[in-house]
């Protein structure tokens, strides 16, 4: 296995760690609901560059990675869409070690 291939599995594996973590944490949202909700403005970024938005659920809901501290589950994420843009709550979210102000949620479109 080349370099490429070893680091791609790990980044691979990483993630889908990451991304089974984000459902056992669900738990953890509801006390967190209650404390006072954010907007994070990510319209001026650019998908695919900036921050990784991938949709499911006919689009409304998707996976997001991104990098910013302070972000909690409730708060919301403005992404641009079209001429306008798109406002999702977060439901779960998830950071990594390193760095540690990228992370990975699950939002819901709202």
């Amino acid at each position: 296995m080349g370099i490429f291939e070893g680091s791609l599995m790990d980044f691979l594996s990483s993630n889908l760690y990451l991304r089974i973590n984000l459902f056992s944490k669900a738990r953890q949202r509801k006390s967190q609901l209650n404390q006072k909700n954010r907007t994070h403005d990510y319209t001026q970024l650019v998908n695919g560059s900036d921050y990784i938005f991938e949709p499911i659920d006919r689009e409304l809901k998707g996976y997001m990675t991104g990098q910013g501290k302070g972000i909690k589950p409730g708060d919301y994420i403005l992404l641009s869409e079209g001429s306008g843009f798109s406002r999702y709550q977060i439901e779960v979210i998830d950071y990594y070690s390193n760095p540690p102000d990228m992370w990975i949620g699950l939002l819901k479109q709202v």
